[in-house]
C-alpha cells in the first residue's frame, strides 16, 4: 500500500526519520526527538445528485487518476471544512451546480496509485440552483439516464450509487403498491 505521507526527515528536528515496529504496526520514527509520524488515510468527499427527471450527474475528469473518465463529482476535503460543506463546494466548483445535502450514502475505503489511502464520504444532494457548466478539474458534466450511463472510474462511487438506485427502485415498487 502507499503511503499517504512524503517525508523523510523529522520536522521537529531535522533528523532522518526511520521505519520501526510501533504500537503493532511499522510507522516512519524519529529517533533523536522520539515523535512517530500516523500515516492516515486522506478524506475525499463525491455527490449523487439528480435532476427533475431523475437523471444521474456526472463529470468527466479532466485530471488523473481516471482522466477522461466518468465519475460523481468528487474532490478532496480542505482543512476548515466538514464533509458535506466539502462535497457541496466540489459540487459548485465542478459543475456549477449549487446543492443543498439530503443524506449520506456511505463512507467507503480506497487505494489510489496517486493518493495512497482515501476514505471516500458520499453523500446525496438535492440541487437548489445553478447552470450547469464544467469548471475546475471536470472536462465535461452531464446528466444521465441510469440505462445510460457510462462506466463510473472508481469503486466506492459505483458501490454508492448502486446503493441509491437500489433505494429508488425499492420506494418507486411501494408507491406501485398502492396505485
Amino acid at each position: 500500500m502507499k503511503s499517504n505521507l512524503f517525508i523523510e526527515f523529522c520536522p521537529y528536528c531535522g533528523y532522518k526519520l526511520v521505519r520501526k515496529m510501533l504500537e503493532g504496526r511499522e510507522r516512519l520514527y524519529c529517533s533523536r526527538c522520539g515523535k512517530i509520524y500516523y500515516e492516515n488515510p486522506t478524506p475525499v468527499v463525491a455527490v449523487i445528485a439528480r435532476n427533475d427527471e431523475s437523471k444521474i450527474l456526472l463529470i468527466k475528469r479532466k485530471i488523473e487518476p481516471c482522466k477522461g473518465e466518468w465519475a460523481l463529482p468528487s474532490g478532496f476535503m480542505e482543512l476548515d471544512e466538514s464533509p458535506i460543506e466539502a462535497a457541496l463546494r466540489e459540487l459548485a466548483e465542478e459543475t456549477g451546480l449549487k446543492g443543498k445535502s439530503k443524506k449520506l450514502i456511505g463512507v467507503y475505503s480506497n487505494n489510489s496509485e496517486i493518493h495512497g489511502y482515501l476514505v471516500s464520504i458520499i453523500y446525496e444532494a438535492e440541487i437548489v440552483g445553478g447552470e450547469l457548466c464544467a469548471g475546475d478539474d471536470a472536462e465535461e458534466a452531464e446528466f444521465f439516464l441510469e440505462n445510460q450511463m457510462p462506466p463510473l472510474a472508481f469503486q466506492s462511487h459505483r458501490e454508492a450509487l448502486r446503493k441509491v438506485l437500489k433505494k429508488m427502485e425499492e420506494i418507486k415498487n411501494e408507491k406501485s403498491k398502492f396505485f
